[in-house]
Parts: C-alpha cells; sequence; structure tokens
C-alpha cells in the first residue's frame, strides 16, 4: 500500500511541476529555476498516457532531413538494384518502380495520417490503443511490437550488409570482405538530440551530399555513356533472368527494391516526441521524403537503365554489384570507385537516424513494460537528453545479428526478407484496424476523401508484397538460393503468441494503460 501510495503520490507532482515518475523513483526534468511550461504537444503526450521527458528540437526541415535520410536511396538503390535487373531487365526495372513505389507511397501516406492523429515515440504500435476494441488492444500490441522489434533489428544489419557489399571485390572497388567492419560500426554512440536534429547538420550535411551525389552520377552517366539505350527501350524491353516461368511473375520480384527502400516511413514518426510540433511536422515530413524519394528514385532507375548496356552482362557480372559494374563500364575505374564509394558514405549515413529509431522503438516498449529489464532501457539521461541504455542495447543486439553475416549469404537474404514483411506486418495491422472498427479520430494532417482509398491500395499491395517476399527471387531453388524467410517469420510468431499465453497476458495490459508506470525517469547516466 505504501508503494502505491508513494507511486501516485509522485506521479501528482509530475503532473504538476516537472518532474517524471517510474515507480518511486523521482528525478527532476529541469532545475526549480528554469521551470518549463508544457505546450499543446505536450499535453496531447499526457493525454495519451505518458510524460514527456524529451526537449523538442526537430523542426520542419530537420524532421524532413531526418525522413530522407532513412531510404538513402542512392545507397539503397545501388545495393539492390539486382532484384529488377533479374526480374526481367530494363522495362522491370521501371514498371516495378512505378507500380511497387506507387503502393509503398501510399503505404507511407496511410502511416502519416496516422502518425498525426497519435504522434508518440511507440508510432504504429501505440496507435493501436485507439485503433483497436479494448479488449483486443494487448494481444494485437504485443504481436505488432514483436514484429516491429524484429524488423528494426533486422533493418540496420541490412543496411551494413548493403554497405558492405559496395566495397567487397568488384572491378571498381578492390578491398576485401567487410564483414568485421560491418559489426565494429555499431559501436557508435547515439548523438545528442540537439546534434541530431540541426539542419545545418541534417540537411546541408546529408541531404545536400545525398542528392548532389546522386545527381553528379546522373550527369557523369548521360556524358560519358557513348551508346545509350531510348526511353522507350527503358519501358519495353524484357529480359528475364530469374528462371520463373511465366516470366511475368518474376516481375514482381523487382518490386522488392522500391518495397525495401521505401518501407522505413514510421522511422520519422519514432522522433514525434523530440518534434515542436509532431502531428503536423512529423506527417509532413514522412508524406514530403517518400514523394521526393518516389520522384528521384524513377528518374536514377531511368538514367541507370539508358547508360546501362547489355542488362545480362551486368547480371552474370562477376562482382555482384551490377551498379558498380555499370559505372566501371560507362566512366572508367576511377569514377567507379568514386561513386561507389559515395554510395558506400550515404549508406553509413542511414546509420544515424537508424540508431536513433531503433532506440526509440526500444524506449517505447520499455516504458510499456514490453521488453525484459525494462526498468533499465526507459532511463534516459538528463545531460545528452537521449535513452542511453536503450541505444547501446541496440547496438549491442545489431552486433549481434550482424554476426549472421560471418555465417552465409543464405540468412543474410532471410534476414533481409523477414525485416520487410515484418515491417509490412506492423503497419498494416493498425490501418486494417482504422478501417474495420471506425475508432479514427483525424489528426490536423489527413487524406480526406482519399484516406479510405489510399489505405486500401496500401493493405492490398503490401499484403501481396509481403506473400512475395517468401519466394525464392531465382530458380531452380537450391540450398544457397533457398528463402528461409518464411522459417523465421512463422517461428517469431509462435514464440511471441506462445510467450503471451503463458506470460505476457498476466502482466501486459497495452500501451500508456498504467499512467505512473508509462512515464520515464531521468537521470545523469555517465
Amino acid at each position: 500500500m505504501a508503494s502505491k501510495s508513494a507511486e501516485k503520490s509522485g506521479h501528482t507532482n509530475a503532473l504538476q511541476g516537472s518532474m517524471v515518475v517510474v515507480r518511486e523513483n523521482v528525478s527532476p526534468l529541469t532545475s526549480s529555476s528554469d521551470d518549463v511550461t508544457m505546450d499543446e504537444a505536450d499535453r496531447k503526450l499526457e493525454a495519451m498516457g505518458y510524460t514527456p521527458v524529451f526537449k523538442r528540437e526537430f523542426s520542419t526541415w530537420s524532421s524532413f532531413s531526418f525522413a530522407m535520410s532513412i531510404s538513402g536511396v542512392y545507397g539503397s538503390l545501388m545495393s539492390t538494384w539486382i532484384y529488377g535487373l533479374q526480374a526481367g531487365g530494363a522495362a522491370a526495372i521501371m514498371w516495378s518502380w512505378v507500380i511497387g513505389g506507387a503502393g509503398a507511397w501510399a503505404l507511407a501516406l496511410s502511416l502519416a495520417e496516422l502518425s498525426s492523429a497519435y504522434p508518440s515515440s511507440g508510432a504504429m504500435y501505440f496507435t493501436l490503443k485507439f485503433l483497436a476494441p479494448e479488449e483486443q488492444v494487448p494481444i494485437l500490441c504485443w504481436i505488432s511490437g514483436s514484429y516491429s522489434f524484429l524488423a528494426r533489428e533486422c533493418t540496420l544489419l541490412i543496411r551494413k550488409q548493403a554497405t558492405s557489399i559496395l566495397l567487397e571485390p568488384s572491378p571498381a572497388v578492390p578491398p576485401p570482405n567487410m564483414h568485421p567492419v560491418r559489426c565494429c560500426s555499431q559501436l557508435c554512440p547515439s548523438p545528442p538530440t540537439s546534434l541530431t536534429c540541426r539542419p545545418t547538420i541534417m540537411l546541408c550535411g546529408y541531404v545536400v551530399f545525398h542528392i548532389s551525389v546522386l545527381v553528379g552520377a546522373c550527369v557523369c552517366l548521360l556524358v560519358q555513356t557513348k551508346e545509350k539505350h531510348s526511353i522507350a527501350y527503358a519501358f519495353t524491353d524484357f529480359q528475364p533472368s530469374s528462371g520463373w516461368n511465366p516470366p511475368g511473375f518474376a516481375f514482381l520480384f523487382g518490386c522488392l527494391t522500391p518495397a525495401w527502400i521505401m518501407t522505413s516511413a514510421d522511422s520519422t514518426a519514432r522522433i514525434a516526441e523530440e518534434a515542436k510540433d509532431p502531428a503536423r511536422i512529423v506527417p509532413k515530413a514522412i508524406a514530403n521524403a517518400t514523394t521526393f524519394t518516389y520522384i528521384i528514385g524513377f528518374l536514377f532507375n531511368l538514367v541507370l537503365v539508358i547508360c546501362m548496356g547489355d542488362p545480362l552482362e551486368l547480371v552474370q557480372s562477376l562482382s555482384g554489384q551490377p551498379v558498380a559494374q555499370l559505372f566501371f563500364n560507362a566512366m572508367g575505374r576511377t569514377p567507379a570507385i568514386l561513386f561507389t564509394l559515395c554510395g558506400f558514405v550515404v549508406m553509413n549515413l542511414v546509420a544515424i537516424p537508424g540508431i536513433q529509431a531503433g532506440s526509440r522503438t526500444i524506449f517505447a516498449f520499455a516504458r510499456d513494460d514490453l521488453l525484459p529489464f525494462s526498468h533499465h532501457w526507459r532511463r534516459v539521461s538528463k545531460r545528452s537528453q537521449t535513452p542511453i541504455a536503450a541505444v547501446w542495447l541496440y547496438a549491442a543486439l545489431e552486433i549481434i545479428v550482424n554476426l549472421l553475416g560471418l555465417m552465409s549469404d543464405t540468412a543474410i537474404s532471410a534476414v533481409f526478407n523477414v525485416c520487410t514483411v515484418a515491417l509490412n506486418i506492423s503497419y498494416l495491422v493498425p490501418i486494417v484496424c482504422k478501417m474495420l472498427y471506425g475508432r479514427f479520430e483525424k489528426g490536423p494532417w489527413n487524406l480526406g476523401r482519399w484516406s479510405f482509398v489510399m489505405n486500401v491500395v496500401a493493405v492490398g499491395w503490401n499484403t501481396l508484397m509481403a506473400v512475395i517476399f517468401f519466394f525464392p527471387t531465382r530458380l531452380p531453388v537450391a540450398a544457397e538460393n533457398m528463402n528461409y524467410a518464411i522459417v523465421v517469420f512463422v517461428f517469431v510468431l509462435m514464440f511471441s503468441v506462445g510467450f503471451w499465453y503463458t506470460r505476457g497476458r498476466h502482466f501486459y495490459t497495452g500501451p500508456g494503460t498504467r499512467r505512473p508506470l508509462a512515464a520515464t525517469v531521468v537521470e545523469t547516466l555517465g
């Protein structure tokens, strides 16, 4: 009784002053001489069940920069271009981006609408509290959270794998295998929010560099390539080499590229508690960055196709890096090294917002007691105003998962596929609940009359893509090219459901449902 009374009393203080509470721990968010008046965003967060603990520093431009940096379209497209190339060459590359990108774009806009209505670091997992019937919220959040957590842990692994591939032996870049570098690169601390969100660093430093490299590569390719294909060729020449029959089915595998590049839209929603006006800034950042990525990715694909020469030669390249080979064929060794290394830099810069989004995911789950030892992972450093423990947990888990890269490329491929499927599941569950139960309340940014149409397209297309990700991309199937994603997916589902019925349902009641326990403690760590 005394403990419960202390919790209640402590929580009351948190609401009245600038205090943050978790269980019996109390620590000031600011000094008594520097009281902060709670703004509208903080009051809404309080109403949703959480005590604000982060400083709101992300502006419109820095949020857009964060959203743009997640896709890393230049480096990501270099790493995944092989899927469209194998699926059918020029036409498969272009039409898979147009159609598959439109499906990913509809999904991003649907997520932006939800993030406007319920801005929280829990992102889509948290929205289920308001979209699903009350009795279904705990189990839906439990399963959705499991797949969201899996996807977050796998996402940075795939980015690092793609980064290391760019530096493996090829006609353009001669260094040896980079698996150890990929593992060690996780050992980087989370930068303070005030550093990460500054427009001069994120926008000018990353976005300008990123787009400059992309435009520069396009211009150099168009100038240096002597024999170019026509635009008509880009949309009509179909040369499948995946072995699938009918060949038209292979076209769907080309859609894996836009599905991978454009499916991390909710990462920006994870910084909602650090944005100045999250109900407007965050969804605009998601929508604008995804639209820009869709357009610039289309133009980059078009340039690559026009300048690629013989597609079968690129498919059969010993390097396994068709874009690096394309650079080498068109521009020679030195420019090819330069633009390939630029892709390496872009992919490494993606890791910075990736770590931030991943650590906020762990933080959000921990404050809902969804993870073991949650009381450790939800702590926030007063000095850096970041969840340091969550950052290092995320980095440690990434290092462990990265060890799969030392085992085989087959294991990496399975992780790549299950990552996108897991993301789709965590996204589609709240969208389906929104359409089925009619509990959704619009936020300041919404799709209006197009909301239902966008939701239907998002659910239909991305459900199809989730199934496609379970198929092997090449035939005949052998042990080295088998897709084991379904094994990982089913294992996680069985483990999640089994743990729910044996343990989870006895203590987990959903996000933000136990208000005093939903807060977090601010401490000076280190």
